[in-house]
């Protein structure tokens, strides 16, 4: 009597639908989650003691030590910030700034570039200390 070899049933999984809901899911988060970038200027801030985390929608103006100016990471002369920033606060919904200065800096160039910010539209212009984070 010949007895015939039962087939072994195998049961695979197909995991190429689970491979494609990870990518959607990590396209998804890449694509919602805000990133921010922050210049690399190395700046001691002046410090308050009244000093609140500042959102991270505001348009950022940088003021280094060598008192350069730098509008969304690109440097600026003074007298063009008032332009920059417009078109910036133009297509902006939080019509917010935050200058990020040293304290080394004199106070004369400082007021200067909030003139600049103020004039160019912008409803809420701050400057930025050591406690602010955001």
């Amino acid at each position: 009597m010949r007895f015939r070899k039962k087939k072994e049933q195998t049961s695979d999984v197909d995991i190429s639908p689970l491979i494609d809901m990870v990518f959607i899911l990590l396209i998804f988060f890449m694509v919602s989650s805000t990133f921010i970038k922050d210049m690399k200027l190395d700046l001691e801030r002046p410090g308050a003691s009244s000093a609140a985390r500042a959102s991270s929608k505001v348009i950022r103006v940088y003021l280094d030590d060598q008192a350069q100016t730098y509008v969304d990471g690109q440097p600026v002369k003074v007298w063009a910030i008032q332009s920059k920033l417009r078109d910036l606060l133009h297509s902006s919904t939080e019509k917010s700034v935050l200058v990020v200065t040293d304290e080394t800096i004199a106070v004369e160039k400082l007021i200067e570039v909030v003139d600049q910010c103020r004039m160019s539209g912008a409803k809420d212009v701050a400057v930025a200390t050591k406690k602010e984070v955001g």
